[in-house]
């Protein structure tokens, strides 16, 4: 969502134009003419205004950059993707992690802060969150006044307005305390469900390109899934599309635990019980983390492949289930678990319902690791951008 309210009067080809620069590296008017319909007149005038509000910036001539013939140089123009930045945030439970990007979303700099589990309050949250984001935005020698548009990713269901519901146990409101009143020093602020951004940055540059429907599942401590149909990202009437409640009364998955969570309580559960071999035996249970036991079983280990077979059951359950409420092409398992999942996502496609009404979804493992939630803040918060920046900085006269 964003903060600003509807769009000035003002001509609009300097949008169409902007859109296209937003799209080119250099551009001459007629290219722009030509991808825009607009007149030569109409186009250049556009084009002078969006160099005036200093969106835009007209390149040497071709003579001076050597590359003149004969007859009269074009002017050539660029988008100037340092006018200002944007901020993606993932905001996640134990973690807050921050990337500063230009226009076209080239990261410039980061920072990040740890978060200690369920010990922090709402206050406490959003003054980290803010505190990264200076950091962040000091590391690139930038300040709060160069950024256009913020967006956050928040381990929560979040409305239309960038806020989240009441929990029961308060949950939301300490994940999602207030972020878009926090954040409205920006001009644009976006707040979002992390897996919808997740979604975002799969379908930008992950395992979604050229995908219209499908479902980024981010699976390591909890469940969420960003639910992409038609091309059109769902978020419903309080956010809590792709919210994994259901799943507590789904036979073999029994709640939005995620699978690293379930592979690391497994692989404890067996060597308490003293059934286990001796590869699970000799480490210490405080360091029988999915990343090991999913290692382990990469290397063979026949206690960690019998757990990576039990967490890939329950992936294909909850696969089956999703794929019979979205009906989605793909389902991508996101997040930092991907980076080790190769074996849980081949032993889910073995478990695959054969006999479901509607085909199965492709299941298929992310490359975008733990930085997908802030890829995805960051090209949302560039789409933001793209579509308010004329109403920030007006329309030219």
């Amino acid at each position: 969502m964003s903060t600003l309210a509807s769009s000035p009067a003002r001509p609009a080809s300097q949008d169409a134009v902007l859109a296209f620069a937003w799209d080119s590296s250099e551009f001459t008017a007629t290219d722009a003419l030509q991808s825009t319909g607009l007149t030569r007149s109409t186009t250049i005038e556009a084009t002078d205004a969006l160099v005036a509000r200093g969106l835009l910036r007209e390149l040497p001539n071709a003579r001076l950059a050597g590359d003149y013939r004969k007859g009269r140089p074009a002017r050539r123009f660029a988008l100037r993707d340092d006018a200002a930045v944007v901020i993606g945030v993932d905001a996640g439970h134990e973690h807050v992690s921050v990337a500063v990007a230009d226009l076209r979303g080239k990261q410039i700099a980061d920072a990040d802060a740890r978060l200690v589990m369920d010990r922090d309050d709402a206050a406490a949250r959003a003054a980290v969150v803010s505190d990264t984001i200076d950091r962040a935005l000091a590391a690139a020698g930038l300040s709060r006044s160069d950024v256009l548009a913020v967006c956050a990713g928040v381990p929560a269901p979040v409305d239309r307005t960038g806020r989240s519901p009441r929990h029961p146990t308060r949950f939301w409101e300490r994940m999602n305390p207030d972020l878009v009143d926090v954040l409205s020093w920006a001009p644009v602020v976006r707040i979002e469900n992390d897996a919808s951004l997740a979604a975002v940055a799969e379908g930008s540059v992950g395992a979604a390109v050229g995908c219209r429907d499908y479902i980024a599942l981010l699976a390591g401590s909890r469940l969420g899934a960003g639910v992409v149909v038609d091309g059109h990202l769902l978020r419903g009437s309080h956010g809590g599309v792709g919210e994994m409640v259901a799943f507590d009364h789904v036979d073999g998955v029994h709640g939005a635990e995620g699978l690293g969570s379930r592979a690391s309580d497994l692989a404890r559960e067996l060597v308490r019980s003293g059934k286990a071999t001796a590869g699970l035996r000799g480490v210490a249970l405080e360091a029988l983390d999915a990343r090991t036991v999913l290692g382990m079983a990469a290397q063979g280990d026949a206690d960690a492949r019998r757990i990576v077979d039990r967490v890939g059951l329950t992936l294909a359950r909850i696969v089956s289930v999703l794929g019979s409420m979205f009906d989605p092409e793909r389902v991508v398992v996101s997040g930092a678990i991907a980076d080790g999942v190769d074996e849980v996502v081949a032993a889910a496609r073995r478990s695959l319902p054969t006999d479901l009404d509607l085909p199965a979804p492709e299941l298929v493992a992310s490359t975008l690791g733990g930085e997908v939630v802030v890829i995805g803040a960051v090209a949302a918060a560039v789409a933001s951008a793209r579509e308010r920046v004329l109403d920030v900085w007006g329309a030219a006269d």
